[in-house]
């Protein structure tokens, strides 16, 4: 998507007392000429997925806070922890960990969760609805062990459903991803065949269609007979595509919804970095391939007036902002993750 970039001029009274009645304050007292200082866009890009959750928020924030700005730029996991990186921006999406590869110094960031989505594997079959797919059925087809959609693997959990007689396609995402390395550690920990391993990026078959971002991926499976890919819930719901039923650890068939992945979030493990694991969670209504997204933020702005307006707005996404994840189709943190993310922001200095 393009970036939304709305420039920050924040009159120099309103900004100033912003940053007196703000907490985590570095050094002394700010300025008047402190506030001037601040004339650029808080700026921020990386992941895809929930970027229509982010692009909600940052709407909703300009209608209570017109005087303040923020952009982001939906162009992918890695691409935004690249940015991030190289202080190209003020904030990153990602889907995925920060590994070392990233070379985003330990320290220098706080990790907070915001909200979390369905990977739904989507397909286009002509009267082809409720779809079936175990674990292992889903490994075989996307390292191409499984080629068509009558294969006895597929028919077996799909009796009575007319599947056709078609080749199966694979469509996956070309660039680094957060919503590949979740659909990967997933199949990681959930389908003992699989052997293509996890990451933003992997090597996949040869003869698989690659897509720039969701929307590239929702793109080909829709205009491809007997093709099926990996996407987040709101995209392959506004592109009009099927997506199939995932057998959980529970052993239940569990369609891609916000209610499947709320239960997923309630049964997951918080670490002490504030990582979530919530792929493969138990639970019988629990969708098992839910995706958490995390913003990272800088512990040092080098500017208090940039500093509180971090801390500002993410306050708001974390409270009021969670109001809106439900209404462009994702789920909104569960209470206990959201008060420690809000513990976060204190960490956030100028």
């Amino acid at each position: 998507m393009s970036r939304l970039v709305v420039w920050l001029l924040v009159p120099a009274i309103l900004l100033t007392q912003a940053v007196l009645s703000g907490c985590g304050r570095a050094g002394g007292s700010p300025t008047v000429a402190d506030a001037y200082t601040l004339s650029s866009p808080f700026e921020g890009s990386g992941a895809s997925l929930p970027d229509a959750y982010y692009q909600a928020v940052i709407a909703a924030f300009k209608e209570v806070a017109p005087e303040v700005t923020v952009s982001y730029d939906a162009i992918g996991s890695a691409a935004g922890k690249r940015e991030f990186a190289q202080r190209l921006t003020d904030f990153a999406g990602t889907d995925s960990a920060v590994t070392d590869a990233d070379a985003i110094t330990p320290g220098t960031f706080v990790r907070l969760p915001t909200v979390a989505a369905p990977v739904t594997i989507a397909y286009t079959l002509a009267g082809v609805d409720g779809l079936r797919l175990r674990p292992d059925t889903i490994a075989r087809i996307f390292q191409r062990d499984i080629r068509h959609w009558r294969d006895p693997r597929i028919v077996a959990d799909n009796p009575g459903v007319p599947l056709p007689d078609l080749e199966i396609t694979v469509v996956r995402r070309a660039d680094g991803s957060g919503t590949t390395d979740n659909f990967t550690r997933y199949l990681v920990a959930a389908a003992p065949s699989w052997r293509l391993g996890s990451g933003d990026s992997i090597s996949w078959p040869a003869d698989t269609q690659a897509g720039e971002r969701n929307t590239g991926v929702a793109r080909l499976i829709q205009h491809d007979a007997g093709s099926i890919g990996y996407l987040d819930l709101r995209d392959a719901m506004q592109a009009g595509l099927a997506t199939a039923a995932v057998r959980n650890r529970d052993g239940r068939f569990v369609e891609p919804t916000i209610e499947a992945a709320t239960t997923a979030l309630a049964a997951a493990r918080v670490h002490g970095d504030m990582t979530y694991d919530v792929l493969d969670a138990p639970g019988v209504g629990a969708y098992p391939i839910t995706a958490l997204s995390y913003l990272l933020v800088r512990t040092s702005y080098g500017d208090v007036a940039k500093a509180e307006l971090a801390k500002r707005f993410l306050t708001y996404l974390l409270n009021d902002g969670q109001a809106l994840a439900a209404d462009v189709s994702f789920a909104p943190l569960p209470e206990v993750l959201r008060q420690q993310a809000l513990a976060q922001l204190d960490k956030i200095r100028g």
